[in-house]
C-alpha cells in the first residue's frame, strides 16, 4: 500500500496536478491583487480596473488564435517553459513597479503635471496584460494538450483529470485571494506587492522542475515535434486510419517550419507577406474553429461568459449596495466554491451514466432551472430596478474633465466611479453619493437573497457543462490543431466577456442591474440552445435515451456527415 501511494505521488498525473495548483495559486493571487492595487492607486475608483479588464479581454480576443498557432508550431516543453517564464517574470516586474509607485506616488504626482504617474499606470496595465497572455498560453498547452497526452486514450481517466483540475481551480479561487487579502489587510499594499513578487520568484523554479519531471515521465509528450505518434494525430473516438495521412501531415508541417531558413524562398515571400501572416493565421484559425464538429458546443460555452451572474467585482459591488456585508459575501463565495466542486463530481457521475453529450444537456437544464430564481429576484421586494434613472450622469461628470488620469486620482478619495458602488477597500457598505450621517432605511434582502441563491445553485450545472465542452474539444480536435482551436475558443470567451463589460458600462447604476440580470439569463439560454442543436445533430433520435455507455466504445454516436465521433 505504501508503494502504491509513493507511485501515485511520483506519477506524471499527480505532478501535473501539483504544478497546476502552484500556477493557479499564483495566478489567482495576482488577478485579485492587481485589481485592488489599481483601485487603491486611483483614489478608490474602479476606472483603472475597468480599463485593465477591457485591455485583457481585447488582447486575448485579437491574439488568441496567434497564441494557439504558436503553441501548435513549437514543441510542448518549449511552449510550457517559455510561457511559464514570461508569465512569472511579468508579474515580478509589475510587482516591483507597483511598489515604486506606492512609495513615491506623491512625488510622481508633481512631476510633469502628473503625466509621469499616468505613464506608470499604462506600464503596469501593459505588463499585467502580457502576464495574462502568457497565462493563456500556459492554460492552452497544459489543460488542453498535455493532459490529453498524459491520459492517453482512456476517456474516463481524461474526465477524472479534467474534474480534478477544476476542483483545484475552485479551491484556489477562494483560498488564494483570502491569503493575499489578509497580508494586504494586516500589512499594506506595498507588502502585498512584495509578497506576490517573491512568491512568483520561488514558484517559477518549482513549476519549471515539475514540468520537466512530467515531460520525462510521459515519453509521448516528446513526440509532437516529430509528429509521428499516430494516436495523437487522431481524435480519441475515431478509428485509426492508414499511416500515410499522418505522414503527409508531418511533411507539410516540417516544410512549413523550415521554409523560413531557405534564402531563396525568403526572398520570394517578401515583406508584405510577412506582415500579412498574422492576419492570415487569425483568419485561418477562426475558419478552422467554425468548421469543427463541436463548433456549436464551443459557442454555447462562450455565451455563458456574457453574464453578470458570477462572483466578480460587478456582482459583489451590487451586493454591497444592497446591504450585504463583506463577511457575508465571503461566506457566499465559499458556498459557490462548494457547489462548483459538486458540479465536477456530478460531471464524472453523469458522464458514466449517460454519456458525454447528454451530460451537457442535463447540466444546461440544471443551470437554467436555478437561474429562474435570479429572474424572480428582479421583481421581488428590495430590487432597485428602476429604468427611469439615467446611467450616464456620473460618467459624464467624471470623464469630461480636461485632466490627466493621475491628477483625477487625488481629489474625492471616497468617491467611486460611475455606479454609486461602495468603497470596497475599507469594507464600507454605505452607497456613494449618500450622506453617511443619515441612517437610510434598511433594504429588504428578499431580492438579493434569491439572486445569490440562484447564482450559487447554478454553479453545479455551470461547471459540469464547462467540463463537458472542455472534454468535447479535447476529444474531437486533432492534435495538430489543438492550440489554435482552443486559442480561438478563448477569444470567443473573452469576446462575450468584453460585451459583458460594455453592457455594465452602458448601464452601471444599481437601478439597472435587474435589466442586466434578465439579459444575462437570456444569453445563457441562447448558449444552451446552441448546445441542444449540437446534441441533436450528434445523437439524432437517441437524444433523450439515457444509457450506460460501453467503456470500450465511443460514448455517443457521431453526427451525420462528420468523420469524428463525440
Amino acid at each position: 500500500r505504501l508503494g502504491s501511494v509513493v507511485a501515485y505521488l511520483t506519477s506524471a498525473k499527480f505532478l501535473l496536478y501539483l504544478g497546476h495548483a502552484l500556477s493557479t495559486w499564483g495566478d489567482r493571487m495576482w488577478h485579485f491583487a492587481v485589481s485592488v492595487f489599481l483601485v487603491e492607486l486611483y483614489g478608490n475608483s474602479l476606472l483603472l480596473t475597468a480599463v485593465y479588464g477591457l485591455v485583457v479581454a481585447g488582447s486575448v480576443l485579437l491574439l488568441g488564435a496567434l497564441i494557439g498557432d504558436w503553441v501548435d508550431k513549437n514543441s510542448r516543453l518549449k511552449v510550457a517553459q517559455t510561457s511559464l517564464i514570461v508569465q512569472n517574470a511579468s508579474v515580478i516586474l509589475c510587482g516591483i513597479i507597483l511598489m515604486v509607485i506606492f512609495l513615491f506616488k506623491t512625488q510622481l504626482l508633481t512631476l510633469y503635471h502628473g503625466w509621469l504617474l499616468t505613464m506608470c499606470y499604462i506600464l503596469v496595465i501593459t505588463i499585467a496584460n502580457i502576464a495574462n497572455l502568457a497565462s493563456t498560453a500556459t492554460a492552452i498547452t497544459i489543460q488542453r494538450d498535455w493532459i490529453v497526452v498524459v491520459a492517453g486514450e482512456d476517456r474516463s481517466k481524461l474526465a477524472d483529470m479534467n474534474a480534478t483540475i477544476r476542483r483545484i481551480d475552485q479551491l484556489t479561487n477562494i483560498l488564494a485571494p483570502m491569503a493575499v487579502g489578509q497580508i494586504m489587510t494586516f500589512g499594506s499594499p506595498m507588502i502585498g506587492c512584495g509578497f506576490i513578487s517573491g512568491w512568483n520568484l520561488m514558484s517559477v523554479c518549482v513549476e519549471y522542475l515539475l514540468l520537466w519531471k512530467v515531460y520525462q515521465k510521459t515519453p509521448s509528450l516528446a513526440l509532437k515535434s516529430a509528429k509521428v505518434e499516430e494516436s495523437e494525430l487522431k481524435q480519441l473516438n475515431v478509428k485509426k486510419e492508414s499511416d500515410m495521412k499522418p505522414a503527409e501531415g508531418v511533411q507539410l508541417i516540417v516544410e512549413k517550419d523550415v521554409s523560413g531558413f531557405e534564402p531563396q524562398q525568403e526572398k520570394e515571400v517578401g515583406c508584405a507577406a510577412r506582415i500579412a501572416e498574422p492576419f492570415v493565421t487569425f483568419r485561418d484559425g477562426w475558419v478552422a474553429y467554425y468548421n469543427q464538429p463541436v463548433f456549436l458546443a464551443g459557442m454555447g460555452l462562450a455565451f455563458l461568459y456574457m453574464t453578470v451572474l458570477g462572483f466578480d467585482c460587478i456582482t459583489t459591488g451590487y451586493a454591497y449596495t444592497q446591504g450585504l456585508s463583506g463577511s457575508m459575501l465571503s461566506l457566499l463565495m465559499g458556498a459557490s466554491a462548494i457547489t462548483g466542486i459538486m458540479g465536477t463530481v456530478a460531471f464524472t457521475w453523469l458522464r458514466r451514466k449517460c454519456g458525454l453529450v447528454r451530460t451537457g444537456l442535463i447540466s444546461g437544464l440544471a443551470q437554467l432551472a436555478c437561474l429562474i430564481l435570479c429572474v424572480i429576484s428582479v421583481f421581488m421586494p428590495g430590487s432597485p430596478l428602476d429604468l427611469t434613472v439615467s446611467p450616464f450622469a456620473d460618467i459624464s461628470a467624471r470623464l469630461f474633465k480636461n485632466e490627466p488620469l493621475a491628477t483625477m486620482a487625488s481629489p474625492e478619495p471616497e468617491r467611486v466611479f460611475a455606479t454609486g458602488m461602495p468603497n470596497l477597500l475599507n469594507g464600507s457598505t454605505t452607497p456613494a453619493n449618500s450622506d453617511p450621517e443619515m441612517s437610510p432605511e434598511p433594504v429588504p434582502l428578499v431580492s438579493v437573497s434569491l439572486l445569490f441563491a440562484g447564482v450559487i445553485a447554478a454553479r453545479v450545472g455551470l461547471w459540469s457543462f464547462d467540463l463537458t465542452v472542455t472534454q468535447l474539444l479535447q476529444e474531437n480536435v486533432v492534435e495538430s490543431e489543438r492550440g489554435i482551436i482552443n486559442g480561438v475558443q478563448n477569444s470567443m470567451n473573452y469576446l462575450l466577456d468584453l460585451l459583458h463589460f460594455i453592457m455594465v458600462i452602458l448601464a452601471p447604476n444599481p437601478e439597472a442591474f435587474g435589466l442586466l440580470v434578465l439579459i444575462s439569463v437570456s444569453f445563457v439560454a441562447m448558449g444552451h440552445i446552441m448546445y441542444f442543436r449540437f446534441a441533436q445533430k450528434t445523437l439524432g433520435k437517441q437524444l433523450f435515451v439515457c444509457r450506460t455507455p460501453d467503456p470500450k466504445a465511443a460514448p455517443d454516436s457521431s453526427p451525420p456527415g462528420n468523420t469524428s465521433t463525440v
